[in-house]
């Protein structure tokens, strides 16, 4: 396939997810980015000496990421005039010209959104991880030791300051400010379950400070601006994270989970976990982690059992030549015994997960 080719099928398919996940605006400048660059305009030169891992590595929403921040930050009153997230009229038409303008010649936020991950420490992936954690505890009635690889500001390791509800049953602080409400059918999670976190830790290659101000607005700049919902629950996490922060450490991930996981920690029980964030590993450092993980379940016992908890699409499109899935898996592998299972399919973000064994 030509790169160009590569640029308008990946641009075209994160127009639709944005649209199968409620927004339009990036939808349409997606779409908009997709015409450009068939027509080999300023959308093709961006991208095209990424096409070899387009979509893997995310680039489509590296570009979003690095204009909206740059408009969180004030310095594109024209765009602001049309960004919901800065009180604009969700006119993707007319923020368009401006927008292609940034294209053309990238400002130094575009140019640095490039060279990284996104950092979408998206919260809603909690609502879907807690009933995994909460499995863990159920089953074993001991304190979790928490670990989460690719941990951003640290938002997913304080899941349990926030309130999940399903009808009369519920976990988390009643009067928590980031709250899920009915969100998992007719099989909740275990919601009684003895859950306690003793220890918690994360690492990231580079994280983020939710008390700095410009961190802060990096990783807002990664929610998509019409969909305001999320835009107000990151807010309220960065806010709790700021108040008391989570110990993220600045790491690669296969050197940091072999240092995390020596021996077995009698009286815990060990869960690692992460979101969205196995695309981002290479092929070695991600079978390192995998090799370490399994070490580490194969020394454990039942009162020092490991748990694999896991929220990433399921990689099988590749091999059969499908488009990437649009929604993730959210699986558990629990040792002694080594057990994976299937617990979910869930939004990218947030959303009703379709769980029948979650109360299993």
């Amino acid at each position: 396939m030509r790169a160009r080719d590569a640029v308008v099928d990946a641009l075209r398919h994160q127009a639709a997810a944005c649209a199968y996940l409620d927004s339009r605006f990036y939808d349409a400048l997606l779409t908009s980015m997709a015409a450009d660059a068939a027509r080999d305009g300023p959308t093709a030169r961006l991208l095209e000496p990424h096409a070899s891992n387009l979509v893997d590595d995310a680039y489509a929403l590296r570009v979003m990421g690095g204009v909206q921040f740059r408009v969180l930050r004030g310095h594109e009153p024209a765009l602001a005039a049309h960004y919901p997230s800065t009180g604009g009229d969700a006119d993707a038409d007319a923020a368009w010209p401006r927008f292609l303008a940034l294209l053309d010649q990238p400002p130094p936020e575009l140019v640095d959104a490039l060279r990284r991950p996104p950092q979408t420490n998206e919260v809603g992936r909690s609502a879907s991880m807690v009933g995994g954690f909460l499995t863990v505890a159920a089953e074993f009635g001991l304190p979790l030791r928490v670990l989460e690889l690719g941990a951003s500001a640290g938002l997913n390791l304080q899941f349990d300051r926030y309130r999940y509800q399903q009808g009369a049953a519920g976990f988390g602080p009643t009067d928590a400010p980031v709250r899920f409400v009915d969100l998992w059918g007719e099989v909740p999670p275990p919601f009684a379950a003895p859950l306690r976190v003793d220890e918690r830790r994360g690492c990231d290659r580079d994280p983020i400070d939710a008390a700095d101000p410009d961190d802060r607005l990096r990783l807002l700049s990664y929610i998509w601006p019409d969909v305001t919902a999320r835009f107000e629950r990151t807010r309220a996490a960065l806010e709790l994270a700021a108040a008391a922060p989570m110990p993220v450490d600045r790491a690669d991930a296969a050197a940091w989970i072999d240092e995390q996981l020596p021996a077995p920690t009698p009286g815990r029980a060990t869960v690692i976990f992460h979101s969205i964030v196995w695309q981002y590993l290479d092929d070695a450092t991600a079978a390192r982690v995998r090799d370490t993980i399994e070490a580490a379940g194969a020394a454990a016992h039942i009162d020092a059992p490991v748990a694999w908890l896991r929220l990433e699409p399921d990689d099988s499109w590749r091999a059969e030549g499908r488009p990437p899935p649009s929604h993730a898996q959210l699986r558990l592998r629990v040792w002694p015994g080594g057990e994976d299972r299937h617990l979910a399919d869930a939004s990218f973000h947030s959303g009703p997960l379709i769980a029948p064994a979650l109360g299993a």
